[in-house]
């Protein structure tokens, strides 16, 4: 197969006046990739593009572009490309107008060798005379020609030098090599693995190769691994240059100079690198996991605010499965078990069936926050923070801080292990070895166990003591009010000591016969969870693809009563999703008040109706009050395309 097999004239255009801005261009290059058939879905293909430009711009510089993404919009592997003459302003890295444009577009199962072919293109246009000829082509016809001839002529240089790489990115030829190895070794990485992983690379072997520097470069693209560097090579190089903007395997490389950095700067600062990288002019990199592998990427000009999404991200991702396991498990048990009056509290576990689903889903939830705090610390500070991570995030669960209390956890856990590495720093190198196995392990622990018991937890502790002996003074003629109040404080922190409060509040009350805060209090906990599923259905666009795709679950957690459904997406974006989700609870809260809706269950969702006192319109306060959360939350949240 030829590139030119998946550039088809259809989608070429030559001679385009300057788009106006990215978003137009990207659109433009877009209807030409959905006129040669390659897309399922143009629109989702576009988000796509764009939300890979946020993570860093395709302008690479020099006059060429390469916008890309890899996604499940793309029906097969495809290219379109665009020539505008004059250029126009895609935010390169150079700062220069863009000329030159080649959309790349894969499906999520794209083979090897249409990554291979993808990428051999984007080196392709690396070369200048060759970038030259083919913006100055007359006619679609001399376009796919200059790429047909340039394509075989690469191909025939490939197979004179016998190379046996798999990648398009190979190894230099072994007269390169010296007699010790390679003087410099790389690893290139991208987010999406097409593009800018095998330009970078193909960028420090040619600047290297006029150096006349040895190097070997290995890949980390959508095909894997490729040219993988051996231990062998790195005891032998002089530095290790890793130019990624994703995670790449570092612990191999400990004791070396590493130079960390972006892989748009493997492209358009190839010399400057190549120059650091033989002067030694790097720091030690000082591996700080375990004996395990960790991970790095760049972070340069990356803000605070960033860094800290990137951690809790981290969590939650881990997290989610076990909220949506455990989740859906405890909502098969209110389905199959017997309500029982005599016995509402057991409601869940009446039945052995029934027991055995809601302990076992009952697991899986109370990993969740162990598991979110573990790896917050873990993004944080490699695999000593996973261990205190956890730690904290058991004792906040068990100390009454919930959900807030294990995300603060999780982060001091990350910063307490960061300390120790500073303060252990003085020790000898001979004690190296303890750290990781001993010290950090009994000192992040013991640290975190000081920091949940006597910094976190308290507070929040008094602050779930002071809203429950609040709720009960309230005047209970009030009963709107309480409706609203207790209804909103299930959405605050979704499972956290507000929502604990509230909850304990609706269940004490049971037993002095007041059913009517309960019902309002599962009401309110049930619109989060049912608000985003709406939101992610009918307002797409104002969430990533993988949010997209989790949405619908949390249709069943919220008609189980299950909150923490939404807690995923809370803590993606709280200052958007918490506010809406407390307005509608809180409005839901105070209908089921109104309409006098009463409750004798402490659980259950959709399947204790029955036991509820109006039913229909408990049904309908719930609805409306996920509707209302919908719409504010599309309100404040701006589609991805727009930002």
């Amino acid at each position: 197969m030829k590139i030119t097999d998946i550039l088809k004239p259809v989608s070429i255009k030559l001679n385009v006046a300057p788009p106006k801005s990215k978003v137009e261009a990207i659109n433009i290059l877009a209807d030409l990739m959905e006129k040669g058939g390659n897309l399922n879905n143009k629109e989702e293909y576009v988000k796509a593009v764009i939300a890979r430009e946020e993570s860093g711009s395709t302008g690479l510089g020099d006059g060429i572009a390469t916008p890309h993404a890899k996604s499940s919009a793309v029906r097969e592997a495809g290219l379109a490309a665009m020539v505008v003459p004059d250029g126009m302003d895609f935010e390169a890295l150079d700062g220069n107008p863009s000329r030159l444009f080649f959309m790349i577009a894969a499906p999520d199962s794209a083979s090897d060798l249409h990554v291979q072919l993808l990428s051999k293109l984007a080196m392709m246009v690396m070369d200048p005379d060759f970038k030259e000829a083919l913006i100055n082509a007359k006619t679609v016809d001399e376009f796919l020609k200059l790429i047909n001839e340039k394509e075989e002529g690469k191909t025939s240089e490939e197979e004179d030098s016998s190379t046996t790489e798999e990648t398009p990115a190979a190894a230099p030829s072994q007269e390169t090599k010296t007699q010790d190895g390679y003087e410099i070794l790389a690893v290139t990485a991208c987010p999406t693995g097409i593009a800018h992983t095998y330009m970078a690379a193909e960028s420090l072997e040619q600047h290297a190769k006029r150096k006349n520097i040895s190097i070997k470069v290995e890949t980390n693209g959508a095909g894997g691994r490729k040219n993988v560097l051996t231990d062998e090579e790195i005891a032998n190089a002089k530095c290790i240059i890793v130019a990624a903007d994703k995670n790449v395997p570092m612990s191999r490389f400990n004791g070396k100079h590493v130079i960390i950095t972006k892989v748009a700067n493997g492209i358009n600062k190839a010399d400057e690198l190549l120059d650091k990288a033989m002067a030694q002019d790097a720091p030690i990199y000082h591996h700080s996991g375990d004996d395990g592998d960790s991970s790095s990427s760049s972070t340069e000009n990356e803000s605070i605010g960033r860094q800290i999404y990137k951690h809790l991200m981290n969590g939650v991702s881990h997290m989610l499965p076990f909220v949506v396991g455990g989740g859906i498990l405890i909502a098969i048990a209110f389905l199959v078990d017997v309500y029982d009056p005599a016995n509402p509290s057991n409601f869940g576990s009446n039945t052995p069936l029934a027991a055995f689903f809601k302990n076992v889903g009952g697991v899986s939830f109370g990993f969740m926050l162990p598991v979110l705090a573990g790896f917050i610390g873990m993004s944080i500070a490699d695999r000593p923070g996973l261990v205190a991570g956890f730690v904290g995030g058991a004792m906040a669960n068990t100390g009454g801080s919930g959900f807030l209390g294990a995300l603060i956890a999780g982060f001091a856990a990350g910063y307490i292990i960061i300390g120790l590495r500073k303060v252990l720093s003085v020790l000898p190198a001979s004690l190296d070895g303890i750290k990781n196995i001993l010290l950090y392990p009994l000192l992040g622990v013991f640290l975190m166990g000081v920091a949940i018991t006597f910094i976190i937890n308290p507070p929040v502790s008094a602050i779930n003591t002071w809203l429950v002996e609040t709720l009960k003074g309230m005047d209970p003629s009030s009963r709107i009010l309480i409706g609203a109040v207790v209804g909103g404080m299930m959405s605050i922190d979704m499972g956290g000591p507000f929502n604990k409060a509230a909850y304990v509040t609706g269940t004490a009350l049971l037993a002095d016969g007041e059913f009517g805060v309960m019902a309002s209090v599962m009401a309110g906990g049930m619109v989060p969870p049912i608000a985003i599923a709406l939101c992610t259905t009918f307002f797409g666009n104002r969430f990533t693809e993988a949010e997209r795709k989790s949405g619908p679950t949390n249709y069943i957690m919220g008609l189980s009563f299950i909150t923490e459904g939404a807690i995923p997406f809370a803590a993606a974006d709280p200052a958007r999703v918490i506010p809406s989700c407390v307005i509608g609870s809180a409005i839901t809260g105070a209908l089921s008040m109104a309409f006098e809706c009463t409750l004798r269950a402490p659980h259950g969702g959709i399947f204790v109706v029955p036991t509820i006192g109006n039913p229909l319109m408990y049904l309908v306060a719930i609805a409306v009050g996920a509707v209302v959360s919908m719409l504010l939350l599309a309100i404040l949240k701006k589609p991805l395309k727009n930002k």
